[in-house]
């Protein structure tokens, strides 16, 4: 835990990758041949996406938000965390979209 909350806080640079024991997974009666991959959106400090029947990325996502120092950051900035077939776990912190008065470049005023 104390590495995946590393790279969520350095997640805001750039995509943190964190390579996975498979045997970890085949120990917890959880692995299977072709391994595993599911994708959690967190929004706004809560899950935004559909993760039901991945009993794997349900509990990664409730022991993140468990943490008070991962929720604070959850709150504060939007992340996707994933795992691919490789036991590979992927970090992005992806970047709340603007309001539409915000997004809108000022116009330039000449005098």
């Amino acid at each position: 835990m104390p590495i995946i909350k590393i790279l969520i806080k350095r997640a805001v640079t750039g995509d943190q990758t964190l390579d996975m024991n498979r045997s970890d997974f085949e120990r917890a009666g959880c692995a299977r041949k072709s391994g595993y991959k599911f994708t959690i959106e967190f929004k706004k400090g809560r899950v935004d996406n559909v993760i039901v029947g991945f009993p794997l990325a349900s509990n990664l996502a409730s022991v993140l938000l468990q943490d008070e120092t991962i929720k604070n950051l959850f709150l504060k900035n939007d992340y996707q965390v994933s795992l691919n077939t490789k036991f590979q776990l992927t970090i992005k912190y992806t970047a709340a979209d603007l309001p539409e008065d915000i997004a809108e470049p000022a116009e330039e005023v000449h005098a």
